[in-house]
């Protein structure tokens, strides 16, 4: 690997972590207003709070988050603290600070969603290539129509079903949370198995929607490769047609499934948000959304940060280890 190119392509990564984070400071303020000021009236509106000292209050308040300073410092030290990982006090959940609050939330996210990603790639690429022979099992085959079926309904859709039929009508999970209340998430057995136990509507509904995807990825590869001339050089060898699939064909379909597998797992940060949110399940897509409907503005920033830092991140790993991936590719020619 040439170091001219890793570090190309590391500047590029930070030029656009730093476009995507400059983005995600101004959009909130494009629309102008004092995001203080907002949440203090909405206390004081719904008798949190009284109106006496209200001016002095916000004044306070907008010193303590740096509002008051001028823009462009503004900017500047929100780079530097971004840079940090310190994303200031949330403003619906003050004084914790935001990204205690993310820390919180993040495993819960990232447990189940690269634990369904991984699953979901593994049955549907497997599932896909054995599809695209032509000898391939009749069952199999008879599972294709119900697959895609599951492919076109979206996560929340089928988490609603998976809800009202394995959870309200047979009773046989958690209708929502990701523990029973009572419990203090821990390293305990009992607890991790009560955990485990809630998240398996959520981790189903999002297997069940994405073999879909990655089956017609890798048949649609698979197919496409027939006719290759490597393959044909391999058949006319005299090797094994297993031998053919499994060690020429296989291999060279599962370059793209694993660039996309890279670039879902990337974005696990940003979490399933409505499968989340409909299980009531505490991970970063939840709090999203919560900060959201509260306008913590601090909070959507840092969440926000921690998903285009995950994003790029991943697609900094493909670009490095693609060309250790496929020959056809060198360094020197990208």
């Amino acid at each position: 690997m040439r170091i001219d190119y890793v570090l190309k392509r590391l500047g590029l990564f930070l030029v656009i972590l730093w476009v995507a984070s400059t983005v995600n400071f101004f959009l909130p303020r494009l629309g102008g207003g004092d995001p203080i000021r907002t949440q203090l009236e909405a206390q004081a509106a719904m008798g949190g709070m009284s109106q006496i000292g209200m001016k002095d209050m916000i004044a306070e308040y907008d010193h303590r988050y740096g509002l008051d300073k001028p823009l462009i410092l503004q900017y500047v030290t929100y780079l530097w603290d971004s840079f940090h990982l310190e994303f200031n006090f949330s403003m619906a959940a003050y004084p914790t600070k935001v990204i205690d609050i993310i820390g919180r939330s993040l495993p819960w996210t990232v447990t189940l969603l690269s634990v369904t990603t991984v699953l979901a790639w593994t049955i549907g690429t497997i599932l896909g290539a054995i599809l695209a022979r032509p000898n391939a099992p009749r069952l199999l085959r008879f599972i294709l129509a119900p697959i895609l079926t599951l492919s076109a309904i979206p996560f929340f859709l089928l988490g609603l079903l998976l809800i009202y039929v394995l959870g309200f009508q047979l009773r046989w999970f958690p209708l929502a949370g990701g523990y029973d209340q009572g419990l203090l998430p821990g390293l305990d057995p009992r607890i991790i198995a009560n955990m485990v136990y809630h998240s398996i509507l959520p981790a189903l509904s999002i297997i069940l929607a994405s073999i879909g995807f990655w089956t017609l990825g890798m048949r649609g590869v698979m197919v496409s490769t027939h006719g290759e001339d490597y393959l044909l050089f391999a058949d006319a060898k005299g090797l094994r047609s297993r031998t053919i699939f499994w060690r020429y064909a296989i291999r060279n379909a599962l370059l793209p499934q694993l660039t996309a597998l890279a670039l879902a797992l990337g974005n696990i940060v940003s979490g399933a948000v409505l499968v989340e949110v409909i299980f009531q399940y505490p991970g970063v897509g939840s709090l999203l959304y919560q900060s959201i409907r509260a306008s913590d503005y601090y909070m959507i920033q840092g969440v926000v940060f921690m998903i285009i830092v995950a994003i790029g991140f991943a697609t900094l790993i493909i670009d490095l280890i693609y060309p250790l991936l496929d020959p056809r590719i060198s360094y020197a020619s990208r």
